[in-house]
């Protein structure tokens, strides 16, 4: 698809871009009326917007959304970089086509500052608190050969994933959709290691500490502290993991040793895995208390300030999936159909279908989905598609789980961080 400026300022300062695309086409359509300004966007787009009346009112054209700025990191292939104190990445929605998420197309998350070179030979990991029958340390070695090693395909996505589209603005990483993966983790199971310490009837929750430090460097405070219930940390699929796809973690994904909690926000899978607590009460480490990893309790307007008591912890998240072919912003000949292919999950249970629409969510049509590997595993669609002439389009994809509960087609419920917007991904496709 042809570039304008839009594109360029989107990849450098996209609230300014957001800015110029909102005053651009509501100038439009105040001045000069609807069908006036949908000529107004294509002539940005440089075609029609084929479906147009559809469009809903002040949505940013997905055309417009595509920011193609690379960042090294070591290990990692065509990640984008959005801060690097404390680094954090996202893959490229076009560059998580693959159904095993490789290491290297695996985002970033980090809230502090890694541990430089971690010794794996010299590692432990102990496990103690109020609810554990006994304090325990066991080296990596140990945790290898005293009991059963899993391995499972878990998808973690971070509970900020989407954060850039709400409005008014949330703080925090404005990630996209790349903050999201679906490798093979290899480890041991939690629920075997705290039964071989003991946990009393009393326990509640675990929650994790890390040998990552706090952005201050200030000796003994936790970037982050923060755990599950009990009950998701028995689970057959929560581990203790070394591996992704059959190598060592990489170093920014927790190595050598990390928790992995496929379903929940990535924040409880704690990296650098070093403490495990067991907990008689709620884990009140840090980024569990206040407003962090939380949204309001009931609805709210937009914008609205919300108390920390009226907030609740984030646990399942929610459905969702995510179009990896074709890349937003192709074109398409008329004369063929279209391949569109793409990954669903959801936070508990399994996805039952997957949508697809070409005029703004106005008609569907069902696409081919795939078993998941095992529980907590994405699952792969696929659904080929007709254009009836030439123009700009955008492809919808809408999940539903097997209860019933579907993506929203714009936005969800507005909250103050800005967590858990599971709307449908949309790309943009040109036909000529």
């Amino acid at each position: 698809m042809k570039k304008h400026g839009l594109h360029e300022l989107y990849a450098k300062d996209p609230v300014k871009a957001d800015e110029q695309v909102f005053k651009r086409t509501s100038n439009a359509l105040s001045r000069r009326g609807f069908i006036k300004g949908l000529k107004s966007l294509s002539l940005l787009l440089g075609a029609e917007v084929v479906y147009g009346q559809f469009m809903p009112a002040g949505l940013i054209p997905a055309a417009f959304a595509q920011a193609d700025t690379p960042f090294s990191i070591e290990g990692k292939d065509g990640l984008i970089i959005l801060n690097d104190r404390p680094l954090n990445a996202e893959t490229p929605a076009h560059l998580l086509d693959d159904v095993v998420t490789p290491a290297s197309r695996f985002f970033v998350r980090n809230n502090g500052i890694p541990p430089q070179e971690p010794d794996a030979n010299s590692w432990t990991l102990t496990i103690e608190g109020e609810s554990a029958a006994q304090s325990k340390t066991f080296t990596l070695e140990e945790l290898k050969t005293q009991f059963k090693h899993y391995t499972y395909q878990l998808t973690l996505e971070c509970g900020g994933n989407g954060r850039a589209e709400f409005s008014p603005a949330a703080t925090g990483n404005q990630w996209t959709t790349g903050a999201v993966g679906c490798p093979r983790w290899t480890g041991v199971r939690l629920k075997d290691v705290l039964q071989a310490v003991g946990v009393k009837e009393t326990a509640v929750y675990i929650g994790y500490y890390g040998d990552d430090q706090h952005l201050s460097r200030t000796p003994g405070k936790a970037a982050i502290s923060r755990g599950v219930p009990i009950s998701k940390a028995m689970e057959e699929e929560s581990l203790i993991a070394w591996a992704m796809n059959d190598e060592p973690l990489p170093l920014m994904n927790g190595y050598p040793l990390r928790l992995v909690f496929g379903g929940w926000p990535a924040s409880t899978s704690g990296k650098w895995l070093k403490k495990i607590v067991i907990r008689d009460r709620v884990h009140d480490g840090a980024k569990m208390l206040g407003k962090a990893y939380r949204i309001p309790c009931k609805p709210v307007a937009p914008g609205a300030d919300v108390e920390d008591k009226d907030m609740c912890i984030i646990e399942a998240m929610p459905v969702k999936s995510l179009i990896t072919f074709p890349r937003s912003g192709s074109d398409h000949l008329l004369s063929k159909s279209l391949n569109v292919r793409g990954h669903a999950w959801s936070g508990e249970g399994r996805v039952a279908k997957v949508h697809t629409s070409i005029d703004f969510g106005q008609t569907w049509q069902v696409a081919q989905l795939s078993l998941p590997a095992n529980r907590h595993a994405w699952q792969q669609f696929s659904t080929t598609l007709n254009f009836p002439q030439q123009g700009y389009y955008e492809v919808w994809a809408k999940a539903e789980d097997e209860h019933g509960k579907s993506q929203p087609m714009v936005l969800p419920g507005w909250n103050p961080k800005g967590y858990l917007n599971n709307a449908c991904h949309r790309i943009a496709v040109r036909v000529v």
